[in-house]
């Protein structure tokens, strides 16, 4: 995201593109809300049938694997993080999940509703909670570990 631009919710998918650098097929929120200065973000993703993952995940009876839950959460942590000025220029890396517990099946048709909050850093470290859920019932939550790195530092 350009230095002049500012954001304005709700982010569509090609806005969420201008901040993180996921792309197809890996791209796992579709729209982000909100974001509030404490860092309390909302978001969502639509789980359709068309997802590769489904393919294998299961035959007969499709579910959404839990990590990539995780990891659509993670990404509404990106969206938080590099959108903020400070951050422009900079990579979101994944460094660990703690407390990870799943509470029911995601399936094609749900909109997995992702919300984030208490976030905290620690110079280049971060912690937030995150919660996925469906129609108001909690699908996976877990605490999410991030470090920023320069862009450069990609390899």
């Amino acid at each position: 995201m350009s230095e002049a631009k500012t954001c304005t919710f709700p982010l569509n998918v090609e806005q969420i593109c201008e901040i993180i650098p996921h792309r197809y097929p890996f791209l796992l929120v579709d729209r982000v809300l909100e974001i509030t200065e404490e860092g309390n973000v909302l978001g969502y993703k639509n789980v359709t049938i068309n997802e590769p993952f489904f393919q294998g995940h299961f035959p007969g009876k499709p579910i959404m694997p839990g990590v990539l839950i995780i990891e659509a959460l993670a990404q509404l942590g990106a969206v938080f993080v590099l959108s903020r000025p400070v951050n422009r220029g900079r990579f979101a890396y994944l460094m660990g999940v703690d407390n990870a517990r799943f509470r029911r099946p995601v399936v094609p048709g749900d909109r997995l509703d992702l919300k984030l909050t208490d976030m905290r850093f620690k110079g280049s470290f971060g912690k937030v909670h995150g919660v996925a859920s469906v129609d108001g019932k909690v699908a996976a939550e877990a605490e999410i570990l991030f470090a920023l790195a320069p862009e450069k530092e990609i390899v």
